[in-house]
């Protein structure tokens, strides 16, 4: 094997351990704040079930299927909290492992990505759960047909908001996407302002798959992620592009 291709190989393989280092760090972080977390599972989940328990008749509860149920969802949904509260971690270990290959205008602009994103994943989930979930979880109450009992099973409800979180999370990083693509030069402000009647269609399609089949819910996500990229595009104008390639290279990176 020649000097060079070995050169490769041990480049490519120290690259493999060090995300091998990463991904455990990040793990074991998550492990922490689990451990740290798990006396207070069961308060935990009465927090994230309490959208839906608001709304139930009266004498009315959630409901547990599964004999491990009891304990598994309030676990579950401590590890949720714990993946959210490491999450800053997390990403400066992505942000970590990619580093040494980025441009140092790339470099200066990862940072504020990460926090950006972290906040913005935060604001879309707390906007799911104070304002789409009362919303929702209403309407179903109201919609209840004569002689049915509203009881959700406490597995399913967990299911059912993870989806909502994640959707609403990453709807709400849509400022953050716009502007690193114009930033990165991937397209520019007058691409995005051509695209947006696609992007307003994509956005009701999108929410009419993901959000609950009532309207209000599908509207809830759907013109959030409208306006906010139109947020992105107004912000992309202030943040302006990055430079090129060529000038960052010669500007010794």
């Amino acid at each position: 094997m020649s000097e060079p291709a070995e050169a490769a190989q041990e480049t490519f393989i120290s690259h493999l351990v060090e995300l091998r280092d990463r991904l455990l760090r990040a793990i074991i972080a998550i492990v922490v704040v689990l451990f740290a977390l798990f006396p207070w599972a069961k308060e935990i989940y009465a927090v994230l079930a309490r959208p839906l328990l608001a709304v139930l008749p009266q004498g009315a509860t959630m409901i547990a299927t599964d004999v491990t149920g009891t304990f598994l969802v309030p676990l579950k949904v401590t590890a949720l909290a714990a993946f959210i509260v490491a999450l800053p971690y997390v990403l400066w270990q992505a942000w970590a492992f990619v580093a040494p290959g980025l441009y140092h205008h790339e470099k200066r602009l990862a940072v504020p990505v990460i926090v950006s994103s972290c906040i913005f994943f935060a604001i879309g989930m707390a906007f799911a759960y104070f304002f789409v979930f009362p919303i929702a979880f209403g309407f179903f109450a109201g919609y209840t047909p004569a002689g049915v009992q509203m009881m959700t099973d406490i597995d399913k409800y967990l299911s059912f908001v993870i989806t909502m979180f994640i959707a609403f999370g990453l709807t709400f990083e849509m400022p953050v996407v716009v502007i690193v693509l114009v930033r990165l030069r991937i397209v520019t402000i007058e691409k995005l302002k051509a695209a947006r009647p696609y992007v307003i269609v994509g956005a009701f399609v999108i929410g009419a798959i993901v959000t609950p089949p009532d309207v209000i819910s599908q509207l809830m996500l759907a013109v959030p992620l409208w306006l906010l990229y139109e947020l992105g595009i107004v912000l992309a104008r202030f943040v302006g592009k990055g430079p090129t390639r060529e000038e960052a290279e010669s500007e010794g990176g």
